[in-house]
């Protein structure tokens, strides 16, 4: 998975934000297909410290709002989850993360489109 937000960081300016607060974060988004339903993490977000966790998953809380919701039985409970997970500002990954990246390999970034 990419890392989005951390884009320009060093891994010594990363482990610098990581103490002052950061923290890795994924969102979740539900869709549903006719009869099936989908449950799907985001890539990894880098919230820096002092910034809200929530405003990244709003977008990921509307994709489920729109399209998740229909699926019988699994999009209401899919979608209900994401909404959870999103509003609460999303799953803390911050330690995985941490714990798969050492010194010598840099932190995955996500590509500017």
């Amino acid at each position: 998975m990419k890392i989005v937000g951390a884009e320009g960081l060093s891994n010594a300016q990363m482990q610098e934000e990581l103490q002052r607060g950061a923290r890795f974060v994924i969102y979740q988004y539900a869709i549903s297909v006719v009869v099936m339903s989908f449950r799907r993490p985001s890539n990894i977000y880098f919230i820096r410290a002092g910034q809200r966790s929530l405003t990244p998953g709003l977008g990921f809380s509307a994709v489920s709002l729109l399209l998740g919701w229909w699926g019988i039985p699994w999009g209401p409970i899919y979608t209900i989850q994401s909404l959870w997970n999103n509003f609460s500002g999303g799953r803390d990954v911050t330690s995985e993360v941490v714990a798969s990246t050492s010194a010598s390999q840099p932190i995955p970034q996500a590509r500017r489109a």
